[in-house]
Formats: C-alpha cells, sequence, structure tokens
C-alpha cells in the first residue's frame, strides 16, 4: 500500500489514566506497522476532550479505555457511534476477556483485554488504519 512520506495517522487515546494512555502510545509505537504512515498521538482525558477533537475531524482511530472513571469508553464509543458522522474505528480496551460482549454492544470495531498486549494491540490497529487508509478517497487535499 503506497502512502506519501509526509503523511502521519492520528490516533486518538482516551483514558482519565496517565499510564494507561502512555501504555498505549509505547505499545502502538511511531509506526505500528511497516505498511502504515508515522502516527501521532492525541490524548484525552475527558468525555468533552473526546468529542470536540472528533467534531474537528482528521481523527484516524480512537482507543478508547472501558474502565476509564467516571465514563467509560465502551459507553462513549456507543454515543460516538450514534452521534459522529462517518466516526473513525474505534478500539476498546476491555477490563477483561469476558466484557467482550460489552464491547459487541458499544458497536466497537475491535476489543482488546487489559492489561495491553502490545503485539495484539499493534495488530489490531494496524487492521483498523489499514481499512481507514483504503476508504479514503484518492483525490490530495
Amino acid at each position: 500500500m503506497a502512502h506519501t512520506t509526509d503523511e502521519t495517522l492520528t490516533v486518538l487515546v482516551y483514558s482519565d489514566d496517565r499510564n494507561t494512555r502512555e501504555q498505549v502510545s509505547l505499545a502502538l509505537g511511531r509506526r505500528p506497522a511497516a505498511d502504515l504512515p508515522a502516527v501521532e498521538y492525541l490524548e484525552c482525558a475527558t468525555t468533552p476532550a473526546v468529542l470536540r477533537a472528533l467534531e474537528r475531524g482528521g481523527v484516524d482511530l480512537c482507543v478508547l479505555d472501558g474502565e476509564a472513571v467516571p465514563a467509560g469508553g465502551l459507553g462513549l464509543t456507543r454515543q460516538l457511534k450514534d452521534e459522529i458522522y462517518g466516526c473513525p474505528p474505534v478500539l476498546v480496551l476491555i477490563g477483561r476477556p469476558q466484557d467482550s460482549w460489552l464491547a459487541a454492544w458499544s458497536r466497537a470495531d475491535a476489543a482488546i483485554a487489559q492489561p495491553v498486549d502490545p503485539v495484539a494491540l499493534a495488530e489490531a490497529a494496524a487492521t483498523l488504519l489499514r481499512a481507514r487508509i483504503a476508504k479514503r478517497t484518492p483525490a490530495h487535499r
């Protein structure tokens, strides 16, 4: 898949816990897969910050902490899927594998159980980012 060298992808990471946000960005690194452009991170600690970022546009993937408080990432995912036109793909971090039914209810595009497995997270993120790039129109900005 060809891409321009100056293109970057934006990954929004939502958690009320700074350590969780840091864990996600460290796991994904600068480039989740060799065939993808570089990634930059937009960290959000509150629901209003997530909503403002998505209203501005330019987000290619959301990684939301299902265990965040007071607003968990699962409920937020469902809200985003309902309210944000062209909502980017959402990957939720769930507390345990048994919570995967909640991820399905939220309409998340993928779910990874915590603690974060860096390989599983990178693979899921890369799959979602490739699909996002493929949906883009070939017209240049």
